[in-house]
């Protein structure tokens, strides 16, 4: 990947400080000096036609921590805009709120879409993002399937009650819903096969 810097964008740190700049209303509210916190990993311009029109994820001059301009959290100290920031509650365990930035992208499904408990949904892919997929899918009552190659990744899904299906038992043009979590060409093109006419891939 063509990155040069400090990588890392799944975190949790404390503020140690904070430098005053003007906000939207409202926005960065209560942040404070010493507060355990998790970060967007987006930094986005607020002045682009994709900012002003609500779509800040794709703002054309985004910076990405640890990934896109950004130096990321591999480091002892790293800076977000306030705006970014999110207190964590005391009552959840670091080792649980590193798993913020995953989870926030795997239920960024369900804010572009309405997944219905009567959708017939398809997941191919069951890595670690896949994992999380699948249990956010699940919680929408979905008719849903996950395609896990590796026998580790079929056990934590059936130990969830979320049931598997092997590639080559995919009806093709049957699914409402197909979500892409491989990254791969063949995945890509699997769930190109699998959607139904009308249906929606992710």
């Amino acid at each position: 990947y063509p990155y040069t810097g400090v990588l890392g964008h799944e975190f949790v740190g404390e503020v140690v400080s904070l430098t005053p700049t003007p906000l939207p209303e409202g926005e960065g509210r209560g942040v404070r000096v010493g507060d355990r916190v998790v970060g967007e990993i987006n930094v986005v311009c607020q002045r682009c036609e994709q900012c002003l029109n609500g779509r800040p994820t794709h703002c054309e001059n985004r910076t990405v921590l640890g990934i896109v301009n950004r130096d990321g959290v591999f480091a002892q100290f790293t800076n977000l805009p306030i705006t970014n920031l999110h207190v964590v509650p005391d009552s959840i365990p670091d080792e649980m709120v590193v798993f913020t930035e995953p989870l926030a992208a795997a239920l960024e499904i369900q804010q572009q879409i309405q997944v219905r408990p009567t959708d017939r949904v398809l997941l191919v892919g069951a890595g670690r993002l896949g994992q999380l997929i699948a249990q956010t899918l699940a919680l929408t009552g979905c008719d849903l399937r996950v395609v896990a190659r590796h026998a580790q990744q079929q056990d934590l899904l059936k130990r969830r009650a979320i049931r598997t299906i092997a590639a080559e038992e995919i009806q093709p043009w049957r699914w409402d819903l197909v979500v892409e979590a491989t990254g791969s060409p063949s995945g890509f093109s699997l769930a190109r096969r699998a959607i139904r006419p009308r249906g929606t891939l992710v």
